[in-house]
C-alpha cells in the first residue's frame, strides 16, 4: 500500500478502504483507539462500536513485540484470540492470526478440531482442557448474558462432549504451569516457560516464550529462526 493512498485515504479521495483494510492499517500504523477511530471516519467507516472483546492491540504493546525479535510473543484476547504474533510465535506455534468466525477462539478449537492440541503431549490435555473452561468461565462472568463469552458456551455445549464435562465441574482459577512442554514438527520437544502481561483495560494479554540459557531447548527456540513457519 502506497504513501500516496494514504494520503488520498487521509484527503477523502478515490477509493475507500474496507473496514477489514482500516483495521489493518490501524495495526500496522500502531494506532491508538482515538486515532484508529479517526482513520474510520476519514474511510467513511462508523466508529468500531465498543466490545466485550476489543481486538485493538496498543501500540504500546505493539513495540514490545517489534523489539522481540528473537523471542515468541504473540497478543491473546479475552476468549484465546491470537490477535498479533511476531515472526518467531509463528514459527513456534503456527499462524493463529489468519482464523475466522468462531475458529478463532483457541478455546473453541481445542474443543472441536483435535489437530490443534498436537502441539503439547497427550497428559497435558486434560489440564489444558480445565485452565481453558476456567477462563471461558471467568469472561463469561465478566461479560455477562448475550455477550460473545456467553454464545461461545453455549455453542460449546452443543458439540463438545468433554467440554461440557468440564464445565461442569465448575472449576474458577485454574492456571497453567509457568512452563510448558511443546512438541514442535521440526526441532522436536521443547521445555519452554511462558510469561504474561496483562493489559485490563483492553482484556488482552502479552504472551513470551522463553527457554534457559544454554539448554537444549535454547538451542531449538534459536533454530526456529532459521526453520521458519510450520502449519498446523
Amino acid at each position: 500500500m502506497s504513501a500516496d493512498y494514504l494520503a488520498r485515504l487521509e484527503r477523502g479521495a478515490g477509493p475507500l478502504a474496507s473496514e477489514q483494510v482500516v483495521k489493518a492499517l490501524a495495526r500496522a500504523l500502531r494506532l491508538t483507539v482515538e486515532e484508529r477511530d479517526h482513520l474510520f471516519v476519514l474511510a467513511g467507516h462508523r466508529v468500531p462500536a465498543p466490545t466485550e472483546t476489543p481486538d485493538h492491540v496498543s501500540p504500546g504493546i505493539m513495540r514490545i513485540i517489534d523489539r522481540l525479535v528473537d523471542t515468541p510473543a504473540q497478543v491473546m484476547g479475552a476468549l484465546g484470540e491470537t490477535l498479533a504474533q511476531n515472526p518467531c510465535a509463528v514459527a513456534l506455534l503456527g499462524d493463529e492470526t489468519h482464523y475466522e468466525g468462531q475458529d478463532r477462539s483457541a478455546i473453541f478449537r481445542w474443543f472441536t478440531d483435535l489437530e490443534s492440541r498436537k502441539i503439547y503431549p497427550g497428559e497435558h490435555h486434560h489440564h489444558h482442557s480445565r485452565v481453558l473452561v476456567s477462563q471461558l468461565r471467568s469472561a463469561a462472568a465478566r461479560q455477562g448474558k448475550g455477550s460473545p463469552a456467553a454464545g461461545l458456551v453455549e455453542h460449546l455445549h452443543g458439540v463438545s462432549p468433554e467440554f461440557e464435562t468440564v464445565w461442569d465441574a465448575a472449576e474458577i482459577g485454574v492456571r497453567f504451569t509457568e512452563e510448558k512442554l511443546i512438541l514442535h514438527p521440526e526441532v522436536g520437544e521443547m521445555s519452554l516457560f511462558c510469561q504474561m502481561v496483562v493489559d485490563p483495560d483492553q482484556m488482552q494479554t502479552l504472551l513470551v516464550f522463553t527457554a534457559t540459557p544454554g539448554s537444549e531447548s535454547a538451542e531449538k527456540l534459536r533454530l526456529l529462526t532459521v526453520v521458519g513457519v510450520f502449519e498446523i
